[in-house]
C-alpha cells in the first residue's frame, strides 16, 4: 500500500478514527493490527518473516537480559545476528553473491552456471532488520531493558508509518511511545498533516515530475551524449532527495496523527559544505545507525589515523552494499567513503573559498556519485562520465542539444526552475526555521491560500490509476 495511493487514503483515516476513538488501552493493538494489514497488502505471505524476525529478536532480547555469563549472551546475541542477516542475505544477497562468484571463476575459463533463487525482494526488510538488530544490541549493551510484552513490541517493530522506508527508529525513542496512553493533541495532528502535504508535494510534482525526463535518458542511455546525461542526472539528484525525504516526511507527519514522534530524516543535505556534514543531514536514521553499530564497534576516530581511515571505508563500502546488491551501490558507498578520507587527510588546510562554492561542490560531488546509484551496470555510469562532457568545446550548441533532446519546453524548464527554486527556499530557511510552523503564523487567507493551492496542485499532478512506487522501497 503506496503512501500516494487510493487505498491508504481510506485506509489512514479508518486507523485515525479507530485509535482515537477506542480506549487508550487499546491504542497499541490498533497500531498492531492495521500495520500488519498495511504490510500484508504488499505480499501476504511474506508478513511470516517479519513475524519471525519480530519472534527471534524478542526472544533473544529476554534471554540476553536474564542471563549474566557472557559467553552465553555472546551466543544469544550471536543467533539473533544470524538469523535476522540470514533472512536479509538469502532474499537480497544470495543472487547477488552466487553471480559474483560465477563471473570470478568464469574469467579462468571454468564453465560454471550460477544457482539463482527465483524470489521477491520482501518490501522493507532491510529496515526492520536493522531496527531488530538495534534492539538486540541495545539490549545486550544494556542501554535498554527488554520487552516483555510482545504484541507492544511487534508493534514497535512493525509501525507501519515508517515500515517500509524509515526513518530507522530507535528502541529508547519509539518503544516508549507505543507503549504508553497518548492523548490527541490537535497542534501536533495539525502540524503532521502540513507536513505530510508538504511530503506528498515533494514526492508528486517535483520527484514524479523529474523522473519523467530521468528515466527517458538512463533507460535508454546510449541513444545520448552530451549535456543532455548531465541535466538527467542533476534531476536524478533532486529527484531521489526528493522522493526519500517526500517519503519521511510523510512518515513522519503520519505518526504524528498518532501523537508519535519519529526522528527527522533529512536536513537540508544539499546545503552541505563538507561531504561529512552531507552524511549528518542525509538519511539520518541510517547515516547514525551506521556510526553506532558499525563505525564505532570498529573503533570509530579513537585509533590510529589510518585505522580510522580504513574504518570509514569500511563503514561507506557496508552502507553502499545495504543500499543494493549491485557492485554499482558498492562502488557509490566507496566513493562517498574515499571523500570522507580525502576530507580527513586534508581537512586541516584552509579553504579559501567561500562556503557558497564548497556547497555547490558537494552538490556536484554527490551528483557525480548519484551516476553508480542510478545507472544499471558499471558499463551504463562509465558511459556517463565519458559522454556528459561529449561536444562541451562548443557551448552554445552543447546547451542546445541537452535542452532540446530532452524536449525541455519553455514551460517545462519553468515548471522545473519554479519547483527546484521552491525547495531551495524552503530548505534554506528550514536551516534556521521551521518552515511550517512559521507559515501556520500567517494570517487565516494567506495560509489557507497556501495550503489549498497545494493540495489542488498535488492532486492535478497525481496520476490516475497505478500510483508511482518510492525509490527506497527497492531496498
Amino acid at each position: 500500500m503506496l503512501f500516494n495511493s487510493f487505498a491508504f487514503a481510506i485506509f489512514l483515516p479508518i486507523v485515525f478514527i479507530l485509535y482515537w476513538a477506542l480506549p487508550k488501552k487499546c491504542q497499541w493493538l490498533v497500531i498492531l493490527v492495521s500495520s500488519y494489514y498495511f504490510y500484508m497488502s504488499w505480499n501476504v505471505k511474506y508478513v511470516v518473516l517479519i513475524l519471525m524476525t519480530t519472534v527471534v529478536s524478542y526472544i533473544t532480547a529476554i534471554l540476553l537480559e536474564k542471563e549474566h555469563n557472557e559467553k552465553k549472551r555472546k551466543l544469544y546475541l550471536s543467533v539473533a545476528f544470524l538469523f535476522c542477516l540470514g533472512v536479509l542475505f538469502f532474499f537480497k544477497y544470495f543472487n547477488f553473491i552466487s553471480a559474483s562468484i560465477a563471473g570470478v571463476v568464469q574469467r579462468f575459463s571454468i564453465q560454471y552456471s550460477p544457482f539463482m533463487v527465483d524470489v521477491l525482494l520482501p518490501v522493507g526488510i532491510s529496515f526492520y532488520t536493522f531496527q531488530t538488530l538495534a534492539y538486540v544490541i541495545d539490549v545486550y549493551r544494556g542501554d535498554v531493558n527488554a520487552e516483555h510484552h510482545f504484541g507492544k513490541y511487534a508493534a514497535f517493530i512493525s509501525f507501519f508509518p515508517q515500515l517500509v522506508a524509515g526513518p530507522i527508529e530507535r528502541t529508547a525513542n519509539l518503544l516508549p511511545q507505543i507503549k504508553r496512553e497518548n492523548i490527541f493533541e490537535y497542534g501536533q495532528a495539525s502540524y503532521g498533516l502540513k507536513l505530510m502535504v508538504w511530503g506528498f508535494f515533494k514526492k508528486i510534482v517535483i520527484a514524479d515530475t523529474l523522473a519523467v525526463y530521468v528515466d527517458t535518458v538512463y533507460n535508454n542511455l546510449h541513444e545520448y551524449t552530451g549535456m543532455i546525461l548531465g541535466i538527467a542526472t542533476i534531476f536524478f539528484t533532486i529527484q531521489i532527495y526528493c522522493d526519500f525525504s517526500g517519503y519521511s516526511d510523510i512518515a513522519v507527519g503520519c505518526a504524528k496523527l498518532f501523537g508519535i514522534d519519529l526522528m527527522s530524516n533529512f536536513k537540508s543535505p544539499y546545503f552541505s559544505s563538507s561531504v561529512k556534514e552531507f552524511w549528518s543531514r542525509w538519511h539520518i536514521s541510517l547515516s547514525t545507525w551506521f556510526r553506532d553499530y558499525v563505525y564505532i564497534p570498529l573503533g570509530g576516530n579513537r585509533v590510529s589515523k589510518w585505522r580510522h581511515r580504513l574504518n570509514l571505508m569500511i563503514t561507506f563500502l557496508v552502507s553502499g552494499l545495504w543500499h543494493g546488491a549491485a557492485w554499482t551501490y558498492v562502488i557509490w558507498g566507496g566513493i562517498h567513503g574515499l571523500a570522507q578520507v580525502m576530507e580527513n587527510l586534508f581537512g586541516k588546510i584552509k579553504v579559501r573559498k567561500g562556503k557558497g562554492v564548497r556547497m555547490l561542490l558537494v552538490f556536484l560531488f554527490a551528483a557525480f556519485a548519484w551516476i553508480f546509484f542510478r545507472a544499471q551496470s558499471f558499463s551504463d555510469a562509465a558511459y556517463v562520465i565519458r559522454y556528459t562532457l561529449s561536444g562541451i568545446r562548443h557551448p552554445r550548441q552543447y546547451l542546445m542539444a541537452g535542452y532540446q533532446d530532452l524536449a525541455l519546453t519553455k514551460k517545462a524548464i519553468m515548471t522545473c526552475i519554479g519547483m527546484i527554486g521552491l525547495l531551495c527556499v524552503y530548505d534554506a530557511f528550514s536551516l534556521k526555521y521551521d518552515v511550517i510552523a512559521c507559515v501556520g503564523r500567517w494570517n487565516v487567507v494567506l495560509r489557507w491560500t497556501v495550503y489549498l493551492a497545494m493540495v489542488l496542485l498535488i492532486l492535478f499532478m497525481a496520476p490516475i490509476g497505478n500510483a508511482s512506487s518510492f525509490i527506497y522501497f527497492q531496498f
